[in-house]
Order: structure tokens, then C-alpha cells, then sequence
């Protein structure tokens, strides 16, 4: 586990450059016995792997693509040289999340010595598109080849670092929606000696996103903290101090519950803003929908193979941002996400607890044994 894992870290596989990545995985999962469809879409390199042809199909699914590493002097390390480093393995990569996938090829790797003839299919949905900006040629194409083929994904854990402190003491059973929105307010520029002869938007526009900011939106409920509005960011002006501007831009977004509708909350927004005078122009984009994965047995499941190796309660979460678990959700009765801890990820000197990766493996290949149980055992 640990060599493949270093093997993927020397890959710098900065969205949408696979550098070899999947086709390390790939031979990996056909010495397996998995059938390989390569599915590329655009510059995005994809993969689905599958062994077995029968139901309940059971899905890990990941990406192998990484951020950039930033500046490469504040690296203890070469980010794409995997370094052994007081118990832990560092590179971009190591936790988000060639981690879990290298985790996830080796549970298999044992799960099959015991059991290569077991009642079911195991499946990796691969993609390489997680961390660029659209997503649009990753797992949602995937996704939606699957669902052309008829494809029905019984369950499916997604690799992406959930876990807080320890492994397993945090899971995701959904996400928040997430909806941004691109505001103009529209004044008129002129001389800032003759402010009567302007409109001053800047001025105009203060208690309005103050008054937005003060929105509380909902409660949320038992699996979701309530609607999150944010303003990301501001810009105005022509750079010089002796003009007002014409114009004042911003971004804002809501990383919303179920509670609410896109449409709600665009309603709200829109008749907030015409309740002014100030003219505005709004543009949105809705990114991520909502999902969630209600606890029953496969939530019971994973939580019986966690606490058997850890002594924790379990957090059912649904915090944090988007994942591509919105896009598999709708092809899948039940989905978590299952990972490392998420301390390191996106930093500088990067790094997962080789003991974290051998304990993740174990809890692994426990949920297998737990969906396809020996025939003498079912």
C-alpha cells in the first residue's frame, strides 16, 4: 500500500494533468481481475474498473488529481517526492486523497485472497477532474455514462479525507448545496469633488450587504447546520483616489440545507435588493445540490467496521464544502465519504500517518467482508 501510494504522490497530477497516475491504478486493479473502461472526456482522464457482474454493486469512488503545491520553498520536501518523515508519508497528494485510494486498492487486494468468488461486484469510479474549478469532465460525465448503460450503484464510499482527529471519528452521509451569485450595483461615476453629480455605489451598497449579511436564512436540522451566507469578494473603482465609481462589483455564496429551495433563496435575495433604489444586475450559479444519506444499515455498517478498530463515537457530518458526492448521489441508494484525517490537506507539506493509512485498509476491507459475507456465512 505504501510503495503504490508513493507511486501515485511522484505523479504531479495537478488538475487536469494526470501524469501517469491512472495507469499505475489501473494495472494495480486489472492483477485483480477488474475490467478497465478508460474514459476520457476532454483533458480529463477517468476510469471505471469493475469485478462482478452481479448485484449489490459496491462503489469506491475517488479523484487522483491535486492542487498545486504552492511555493516549493516552504516545502520541508519536494511536494511530488514522497518522504518518510517521523511515521508519516509527505507529498501533495498524501491525504486529498491518494491516500484512500491506495487504502482502497489494498483492502481489495485481501478482501479477494479470502474471497474471489464472492456475490456481488466491486467497482472504482476514478477521475482526475475533483479539484479544478468546473468539474464539468469528471466523475458527472462519468456519472452520466453510467447512467446511459443503466447502471444502479447499490452503495459507494467516497476516499475524500472526512475524518477530524482520528480515522473514523467523522463521516459524511451528504453535503450542502452551494449557490453563488455575481452582483453589480450600477451608480455613476464623476469627479469626487462634485458628489452631486454622481452616484456613489460604494456608499449606496454598504447597508445593503449589511443588511443581507444579517439574514438568517433557516435553522437547518438534524444533519445539517443552517444556510452559511458569505461575500468572497468586493472591487470597485478606477485605482485613483479622485473618482467615484460607476460601478460596484462583488461575489458572494450560500452553502445552503435542505431546508431551503435554489429557487427560495433567489426570491429572497432578488426582492431584498428591489426593496432599494439602487439599480443592480445579478447573475447565479448553482454548483452543488444538497444530498444526504439517511443512517440505516449501510451507515450502520461502516460505523460497526470504524469502532471495531477505533474506540470513538462516530460523527455523522455533513459540514465542509462540495464533493463528487453530488454527482454519484443520484445514481446511488446510500453514499458516505470514509477518509484520513483532513488536517494537512490542501497545506504546505502535506502529509497522512502511515498508521492512519493501515487502519483506513482495515476498516475497508471490513465493510467488504460486511456486504459480501462468506457463502457459508450469508
Amino acid at each position: 500500500m505504501i510503495e503504490l501510494l508513493k507511486q501515485l504522490i511522484a505523479c504531479p497530477s495537478i488538475t487536469p494533468v494526470d501524469a501517469g497516475c491512472q495507469a499505475i491504478l489501473i494495472q494495480a486493479l486489472r492483477e485483480l481481475g477488474f475490467q478497465i473502461e478508460s474514459l476520457p472526456f476532454g483533458s480529463v482522464e477517468n476510469f471505471w474498473a469493475r469485478r462482478g457482474t452481479k448485484a449489490p454493486l459496491f462503489v469506491f469512488a475517488g479523484h487522483t488529481d491535486v492542487v498545486p503545491p504552492g511555493p516549493l520553498s516552504a516545502w520541508h520536501s519536494p511536494p511530488f517526492t514522497p518522504t518518510l518523515q517521523d511515521g508519516y508519508l509527505v507529498g501533495r497528494g498524501a491525504a486529498d486523497m491518494k491516500g484512500a485510494i491506495a487504502a482502497m486498492v489494498h483492502a481489495c487486494q485481501h478482501f479477494l485472497k479470502k474471497q474471489p468468488d464472492f456475490d456481488g461486484s466491486i467497482a472504482f469510479l476514478i477521475t482526475g477532474d475533483e479539484e479544478g474549478p468546473s468539474n464539468l469532465d469528471g466523475t458527472k460525465k462519468v456519472v452520466d455514462w453510467l447512467s446511459q448503460r443503466g447502471e444502479h450503484i447499490d452503495c459507494c464510499i467516497v476516499g475524500e479525507a472526512s475524518s477530524e482527529h482520528c480515522v473514523g471519528d467523522s463521516i459524511k452521509v451528504g453535503r450542502r448545496g452551494s449557490l453563488s451569485g455575481h452582483l453589480t450595483f450600477h451608480g455613476k461615476q464623476g469627479h469626487i469633488a462634485y458628489p452631486e453629480k454622481a452616484r456613489n455605489p460604494i456608499a449606496e451598497a454598504l447597508p445593503i450587504l449589511y443588511e443581507l449579511n444579517q439574514i438568517t436564512w433557516d435553522k437547518g436540522n438534524d444533519f445539517f447546520p443552517p444556510t452559511s451566507f458569505q461575500f468572497s469578494n468586493i472591487h470597485a473603482g478606477t485605482q485613483t483616489s479622485n473618482v467615484i465609481p460607476a460601478a460596484l462589483e462583488l461575489n458572494f455564496n450560500l452553502r445552503y440545507s435542505p431546508e431551503l429551495s435554489v429557487k427560495q433563496i433567489k426570491q429572497r435575495v432578488e426582492t431584498h435588493l428591489k426593496n432599494h433604489t439602487l439599480p443592480y444586475t445579478l447573475t447565479w450559479t448553482h454548483s452543488a445540490s444538497p444530498f444526504l444519506t439517511q443512517p440505516g444499515k449501510f451507515v450502520e455498517l461502516v460505523v460497526k467496521a470504524i469502532q471495531k478498530h477505533q474506540p470513538v463515537q462516530t460523527k455523522l457530518a455533513t459540514d465542509g464544502g462540495t464533493s463528487d458526492g453530488r454527482f454519484i448521489a443520484p445514481l446511488t441508494t446510500e453514499l458516505l465519504e470514509l477518509g484520513v484525517c483532513r488536517e494537512s490537506i490542501h497545506q504546505i507539506n502535506e502529509r497522512v500517518k502511515i498508521s492512519d493509512l493501515q487502519l483506513l485498509s482495515a476498516i475497508y476491507l471490513d465493510i467488504l467482508i460486511s456486504l459480501f459475507p462468506a457463502k457459508d456465512q450469508a
